[in-house]
């Protein structure tokens, strides 16, 4: 009875957990396309001063970082905006264009920006799963969370058992021949 109510806490914190994926990765969403448009006011601004000083923004990077070791700096901050902006660009419309249980799929590879993980999940609120994905998630999660304390409570069973019937010096199953 124990063991049973036990698999199904399990299960019901599993169907808790993962009911929360469809709404986290909306937030994660949100959040990246914030991101992106900043990053992308960035890269339209080196963009223009390039083109003010005549030339592609490549050149112009190589340009900035033969100036001096400030001006080196500031080129490789640059070429990091520029790099992650389009790393970013990518995640973003690959996750767009996925559904709720693609990007489910998809999310080790398309959440890759650590920082803007961590700042959704800092004002991240659980809700309930109001909608079908949430619930498939809720039950995925369910079936997840009992099976995996189901299998660990009864490998810990057979181990005690075994033990047990090993450190009592006879067998699990007494002979009942004898009487």
């Amino acid at each position: 009875m124990i063991l049973r109510l036990l698999t199904l806490v399990g299960g019901l914190t599993g169907a808790v957990g993962l009911s929360q994926f469809p709404e986290f990765s909306q937030q994660y969403m949100q959040r990246l396309g914030g991101a992106v448009d900043e990053l992308q006011r960035q890269v339209t601004r080196y963009e223009e001063n390039a083109a003010e000083a005549g030339m592609p923004l490549d050149a112009y990077l190589v340009a900035l970082a033969e100036e001096g070791e400030m001006a080196q700096t500031q080129a490789g901050n640059m070429a990091s905006d520029i790099a992650r902006h389009q790393r970013l660009s990518s995640a973003l419309e690959t996750l767009e264009g996925a559904g709720p249980f693609m990007r489910a799929r998809l999310a080790f590879d398309m959440m890759p920006d650590s920082e803007v993980a961590a700042r959704a999940l800092e004002v991240y609120k659980p809700a309930v799963p109001a909608t079908f994905e949430g619930a498939v998630f809720a039950g995925v999660g369910f079936l997840g969370g009992w099976a995996v304390l189901a299998l660990g409570l009864a490998i810990l069973r057979r181990s005690w058992r075994m033990m047990w019937g090993t450190l009592g010096g006879r067998s699990q199953r007494p002979n009942r021949t004898e009487t």
